[in-house]
């Protein structure tokens, strides 16, 4: 039996266009999604549309990492930072804008978007397809599509007044391509004391590299200029459940066994969270 077309992607399905032929508008067909030179895509039964082609990425979550993700993030410790993001978005555009999040994972900081935003639609891309179960249900406005946030985005160009990149790979030149002129870009990153407690308790989990703001703005400048930077820092209290999630849903996972941290390891209960958020404006297109 066909997959009904969800709702939220119902209302996205503008901003789309065939990954293959690039210019092409998509319309559902008989559960798929479908461009008029045939080029067909499936939407899963978990609501999210799979627009990816050819080799798949691999960095995105896994089962487990997007399990502890959900876990983590309903406990309310990135709440905070999540806040200044949807502020952020919302001094950016109006009730009826369209905000796509790049590298949404479980959809946790779009929905929060959406949630100042009454009228306004979200479109989230990911690798993950584990991650995307959970983002095709975090906002009846928020779709879903897989995606590799390196390839040429499936989106129409100008399609967005906000993009959102939370702890994500970026795409400066298409980034650019798809926010429209007034648009805005909101990068939120770690500073050198997000988790310090945490990586000093655990000294193989990944490091932050200290010339991290000096790449992002060589990779960003040709494309965007600072409108404002927010900083958010404070103190998570966490149980030890709480901290082996936050480990377990992070590149860290990679490195930092969940066993070799129950085996005695001493675990903080109280970790810093400290993050950037700059809302980027993008520069005149004549002149890149």
């Amino acid at each position: 039996m066909p997959v009904p077309l969800p709702p939220a992607l119902d209302l996205s399905l503008d901003l789309l266009r065939c990954p293959t032929c690039r210019t092409r508008r998509l319309h559902p067909d008989h559960g798929a999604l479908r461009c008029p030179m045939g080029h067909t895509f499936d939407i899963a039964h978990h609501g999210y549309a799979g627009l990816l082609t050819g080799t798949r990425a691999t960095s995105g979550d896994d089962a487990a990492m997007a399990q502890a993700r959900g876990r983590f993030l309903s406990t309310g410790a990135y709440a905070p930072f999540r806040e200044a993001v949807a502020r952020l978005a919302a001094d950016a555009v109006s009730e009826q804008g369209t905000v796509v999040d790049v590298g949404c994972g479980t959809g946790y900081y779009l929905a929060g978007v959406l949630d100042q935003l009454p009228g306004a639609r979200g479109l989230g891309l990911d690798t993950s397809v584990r991650a995307l179960r959970s983002a095709a249900r975090a906002h009846d406005r928020a779709a879903a599509v897989a995606w590799d946030v390196f390839r040429p985005f499936p989106l129409a160009d100008g399609a967005a007044d906000v993009v959102l990149d939370v702890f994500a790979p970026r795409n400066p030149a298409e980034f650019h391509r798809v926010l429209r002129p007034t648009g805005r870009l909101i990068v939120v990153r770690p500073t050198g004391r997000h988790l310090a407690e945490l990586r000093g308790q655990v000294p193989a989990m990944v490091t932050i590299d200290p010339a991290k703001e000096q790449r992002l703005h060589r990779a960003l400048n040709p494309f965007f200029e600072v409108a404002v930077t927010e900083q958010v820092e404070y103190s998570a209290s966490l149980t030890r459940l709480d901290v082996l999630d936050l480990v377990a849903m992070t590149p860290s996972a990679r490195h930092v066994s969940r066993a070799d941290l129950n085996d005695g390891e001493v675990l903080p209960d109280q970790v810093t969270v400290s993050v950037l958020a700059t809302a980027y404006q993008p520069r005149c297109r004549g002149d890149l």
